[in-house]
């Protein structure tokens, strides 16, 4: 996959099939839309081409939004490349390119740079200066310019009823079953891992603390959960707690992994980790005692989903 990080720095060398928006998350709905683009190209000898943007439009044009997002631009990356997409064009948003009207987007970018033969869109995609411009003003600018617009009926989307934003709160709300079936894999976590208070040592349950360097990665629900990871070309179980660690007394959001039968340093590497299953609310406990009693009753747990999964 060419990856190109400006509309600017990309030249066609076929005539592309098109597809524009954020993707976050590369969920089932949206692999529906990508494989049609992939397929058409292929039958029309085109280049399949995603236009996608970084920042999130919405943290540009809303300017108190916090909104988390579902992957980081290199999750997403590799998730889009895995698709069979020839070209993924990752453009700036800002405001300047947030004040192009439609016409101008369409003629600039879709017709003299990216040489259009077709876009396949959302029935509600909307774009342009203020998004003013809709799927009917999109229909009009092919005829004019000579390319096709097929339309991804709401029928369509409402088969798969997946979006991102429930996905978001699917996640937010602890339900890491329900978000990995809405995405069609595990939703995951990537960070270096960094020397914590190494109390998990002590009490028998050695754990490798992650730091995720991009804020703007989505963090689910607080809880302890049971995870897996490829580490040295094997992939090891294990169970990860998100939280403050209310025992000790804690106050920051921390991200713990205790590995199942791994015994090695990983300080200072970067680790992915999946989240398959949520076990429980993290709890404040009386004691570091009455805590490790629990960690041997959620280690059995663990292992009994384990052998189901």
């Amino acid at each position: 996959m060419k990856i190109v990080n400006s509309i600017k720095s990309f030249s066609a060398n076929k005539p592309t099939i098109v597809t524009i928006g954020t993707f976050d998350g590369v969920h089932l709905g949206h692999k529906k839309i990508l494989e049609q683009i992939v397929e058409n190209a292929h039958s029309q000898n085109c280049e399949s081409l995603v236009l996608t943007f970084f920042p999130h439009p919405r943290t540009i044009l809303q300017a108190d939004s916090e909104m988390k997002q579902l992957n980081t631009l290199a999750e997403k990356t590799n998730l889009l490349s895995a698709l069979g997409i020839d070209n993924l064009v990752i453009h700036p948003f800002d405001a300047a390119f947030s004040r192009l009207t439609a016409e101008e987007f369409v003629k600039q970018v879709l017709v003299d740079t990216f040489k259009i033969k077709k876009i396949i869109i959302g029935h509600d995609h909307r774009f342009g200066r203020n998004r003013t411009a809709n799927i009917d003003d999109l229909i009009e600018f092919g005829n004019k310019f000579g390319f096709e617009v097929e339309e991804i009926s709401a029928k369509q989307i409402n088969e798969v009823s997946i979006s991102s934003t429930k996905i978001r709160n699917a996640l937010t709300e602890g339900n890491i079953e329900l978000a990995n079936n809405y995405l069609g894999y595990y939703y995951s976590l990537t960070g270096i891992v960094s020397k914590g208070k190494q109390l998990g040592r002590t009490i028998g349950f050695p754990t490798a603390n992650i730091k995720i360097v991009e804020e703007y990665k989505l963090i689910p629900q607080n809880g302890v959960y049971i995870v897996q990871s490829n580490l040295d070309g094997i992939m090891y179980h294990g169970m990860m707690n998100i939280g403050t660690r209310p025992t000790v007394d804690g106050t920051t959001q921390t991200i713990e992994i205790h590995f199942f039968d791994f015994q090695k340093e990983l300080y200072n590497q970067k680790i992915t980790i999946s989240l398959l299953h949520r076990m429980r609310s993290e709890q404040k406990f009386e004691s570091v005692d009455a805590l490790k009693k629990q960690l041997d009753k959620d280690k059995i747990t663990a292992l009994a989903i384990i052998k189901k999964l």
